[in-house]
Protein backbone atom coordinates (compact mmCIF):
# COMPACT_ATOMS: atom_id res chain seq x y z
CA UNK A 1 0.00 0.00 0.00
CA UNK A 2 0.83 3.54 -1.01
CA UNK A 3 1.53 5.51 2.20
CA UNK A 4 2.39 9.39 2.34
CA UNK A 5 3.48 11.38 5.60
CA UNK A 6 3.40 14.98 4.61
CA UNK A 7 3.45 18.24 7.18
CA UNK A 8 2.29 21.26 5.66
CA UNK A 9 3.26 24.79 6.45
CA UNK A 10 2.41 28.21 5.49
CA UNK A 11 5.39 30.34 4.05
CA UNK A 12 7.12 33.49 5.76
CA UNK A 13 9.55 35.05 3.28
CA UNK A 14 12.04 33.53 -0.03
CA UNK A 15 14.87 32.46 0.21
CA UNK A 16 13.74 29.36 -1.15
CA UNK A 17 13.26 31.23 -4.64
CA UNK A 18 17.15 30.63 -5.93
CA UNK A 19 15.64 27.27 -6.80
CA UNK A 20 14.28 26.23 -10.19
CA UNK A 21 10.29 26.13 -10.09
CA UNK A 22 8.24 23.67 -12.21
CA UNK A 23 4.29 24.58 -13.30
CA UNK A 24 1.77 22.42 -12.05
CA UNK A 25 -1.91 22.57 -13.43
CA UNK A 26 -4.44 20.19 -12.02
CA UNK A 27 -7.59 19.40 -11.22
CA UNK A 28 -10.16 16.96 -9.91
CA UNK A 29 -12.13 13.69 -10.81
CA UNK A 30 -13.27 13.39 -7.16
CA UNK A 31 -12.63 15.20 -4.45
CA UNK A 32 -15.10 13.41 -1.57
CA UNK A 33 -13.29 13.60 1.83
CA UNK A 34 -12.52 10.23 1.98
CA UNK A 35 -10.99 9.72 -1.28
CA UNK A 36 -9.81 11.97 -4.44
CA UNK A 37 -8.56 11.55 -7.55
CA UNK A 38 -6.02 14.20 -8.84
CA UNK A 39 -5.35 14.45 -12.38
CA UNK A 40 -1.83 16.75 -13.10
CA UNK A 41 0.73 17.85 -15.28
CA UNK A 42 3.83 18.83 -14.19
CA UNK A 43 6.00 20.47 -16.70
CA UNK A 44 5.83 17.93 -19.36
CA UNK A 45 5.06 14.95 -16.99
CA UNK A 46 0.77 13.64 -16.46
CA UNK A 47 0.13 12.28 -13.11
CA UNK A 48 -2.96 10.00 -12.22
CA UNK A 49 -3.28 9.99 -8.30
CA UNK A 50 -5.42 8.25 -5.55
CA UNK A 51 -5.59 9.64 -2.27
CA UNK A 52 -7.25 7.96 0.87
CA UNK A 53 -8.79 10.07 3.77
CA UNK A 54 -6.11 12.02 6.24
CA UNK A 55 -5.72 10.50 9.47
CA UNK A 56 -3.38 13.28 11.46
CA UNK A 57 -0.22 13.49 8.57
CA UNK A 58 -0.73 10.25 7.34
CA UNK A 59 -2.75 8.60 4.09
CA UNK A 60 -2.49 6.03 1.40
CA UNK A 61 -1.74 7.61 -1.85
CA UNK A 62 -1.16 5.88 -4.99
CA UNK A 63 0.18 7.47 -8.37
CA UNK A 64 0.67 7.07 -11.79
CA UNK A 65 2.33 8.40 -14.69
CA UNK A 66 0.39 9.21 -17.75
CA UNK A 67 1.14 10.47 -20.66
CA UNK A 68 1.07 14.39 -20.84
CA UNK A 69 -1.23 14.48 -23.57
CA UNK A 70 -4.15 12.01 -21.87
CA UNK A 71 -3.76 14.61 -18.29
CA UNK A 72 -4.28 17.71 -20.67
CA UNK A 73 -7.03 15.87 -22.40
CA UNK A 74 -8.57 14.62 -18.96
CA UNK A 75 -7.82 18.53 -17.40
CA UNK A 76 -9.74 19.99 -20.45
CA UNK A 77 -12.52 17.80 -20.30
CA UNK A 78 -12.96 16.00 -17.38
CA UNK A 79 -12.14 17.92 -14.75
CA UNK A 80 -14.66 21.12 -12.70
CA UNK A 81 -12.82 24.76 -12.28
CA UNK A 82 -11.42 26.16 -11.05
CA UNK A 83 -8.50 24.10 -11.08
CA UNK A 84 -5.21 24.68 -9.17
CA UNK A 85 -2.20 26.15 -10.43
CA UNK A 86 0.99 26.56 -8.82
CA UNK A 87 4.95 26.84 -9.44
CA UNK A 88 6.33 23.88 -7.34
CA UNK A 89 9.80 24.65 -5.81
CA UNK A 90 12.01 21.73 -4.51
CA UNK A 91 14.83 22.22 -2.53
CA UNK A 92 16.92 20.22 0.12
CA UNK A 93 17.36 21.57 3.80
CA UNK A 94 18.71 19.45 6.42
CA UNK A 95 18.50 16.34 4.40
CA UNK A 96 14.75 16.51 3.88
CA UNK A 97 13.53 17.52 0.60
CA UNK A 98 10.59 20.12 0.85
CA UNK A 99 8.67 22.00 -2.13
CA UNK A 100 7.12 25.27 -2.05
CA UNK A 101 3.77 26.18 -3.64
CA UNK A 102 3.24 29.61 -5.25
CA UNK A 103 -0.03 29.66 -6.33
CA UNK A 104 -1.59 31.37 -9.35
CA UNK A 105 -5.27 32.00 -10.54
CA UNK A 106 -8.38 31.41 -8.24
CA UNK A 107 -5.55 30.29 -5.58
CA UNK A 108 -3.41 33.60 -5.84
CA UNK A 109 -1.77 34.65 -2.67
CA UNK A 110 -1.39 31.60 -1.29
CA UNK A 111 2.06 29.67 -0.86
CA UNK A 112 2.54 27.03 1.25
CA UNK A 113 5.46 24.41 1.87
CA UNK A 114 5.22 20.37 2.34
CA UNK A 115 8.13 18.11 3.64
CA UNK A 116 7.50 14.09 3.42
CA UNK A 117 8.20 12.23 6.30
CA UNK A 118 9.26 8.40 7.38
CA UNK A 119 6.77 8.72 10.32
CA UNK A 120 4.39 10.87 11.65
CA UNK A 121 6.67 11.31 14.99
CA UNK A 122 9.67 12.04 12.61
CA UNK A 123 11.31 15.37 14.66
CA UNK A 124 12.77 17.87 11.64
CA UNK A 125 14.38 21.43 11.98
CA UNK A 126 11.89 24.02 10.43
CA UNK A 127 13.95 26.74 7.62
CA UNK A 128 13.74 29.95 8.98
CA UNK A 129 11.21 31.00 5.53
CA UNK A 130 8.48 28.40 7.32
CA UNK A 131 5.43 29.93 9.07
CA UNK A 132 2.55 28.66 10.72
CA UNK A 133 1.70 24.80 10.44
CA UNK A 134 -1.58 23.75 8.52
CA UNK A 135 -1.43 20.09 8.46
CA UNK A 136 -4.31 19.23 10.12
CA UNK A 137 -6.57 21.82 8.40
CA UNK A 138 -8.39 20.86 5.52
CA UNK A 139 -9.44 24.48 3.84
CA UNK A 140 -5.34 24.06 2.80
CA UNK A 141 -5.61 20.83 0.85
CA UNK A 142 -5.41 21.34 -2.70
CA UNK A 143 -8.87 18.96 -3.42
CA UNK A 144 -10.57 21.81 -1.43
CA UNK A 145 -8.36 24.60 -2.79
CA UNK A 146 -10.17 23.72 -6.10
CA UNK A 147 -13.87 23.92 -4.63
CA UNK A 148 -13.17 27.20 -2.75
CA UNK A 149 -10.26 28.77 -3.82
CA UNK A 150 -7.93 31.20 -1.26
CA UNK A 151 -9.10 33.91 -3.25
CA UNK A 152 -12.91 33.23 -2.13
CA UNK A 153 -11.57 33.40 2.12
CA UNK A 154 -12.57 36.24 4.31
CA UNK A 155 -9.28 37.25 5.91
CA UNK A 156 -8.53 38.91 9.11
CA UNK A 157 -5.71 41.10 9.63
CA UNK A 158 -4.09 38.38 11.85
CA UNK A 159 -4.14 35.97 9.29
CA UNK A 160 -2.23 38.52 6.89
CA UNK A 161 0.91 37.19 9.10
CA UNK A 162 1.14 33.55 8.23
CA UNK A 163 3.15 32.97 11.64
CA UNK A 164 0.13 34.25 13.30
CA UNK A 165 -2.86 31.68 14.65
CA UNK A 166 -5.65 30.43 12.12
CA UNK A 167 -8.43 32.95 12.18
CA UNK A 168 -9.76 32.58 8.67
CA UNK A 169 -13.42 32.05 7.76
CA UNK A 170 -15.03 30.70 4.94
CA UNK A 171 -17.72 32.54 3.11
CA UNK A 172 -20.70 29.99 2.85
CA UNK A 173 -22.90 30.37 0.27
CA UNK A 174 -26.51 31.59 0.87
CA UNK A 175 -28.74 27.88 1.12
Amino acid sequence: MGIEIERKFLVIGEPWRDSPGVAFRQGYLCTDPARTVRVRLAGAHGYLTIKGESHGATRTEYEYEIPAAEAQEMLDQLCPGPQIEKTRYRLDEDGLIWEVDVFAGENAGLVLAEVELDDEGQEIALPAWVGREVTGDPRYYNASLSRRPFTTWSVTDETADPAAPCQIELERPDP
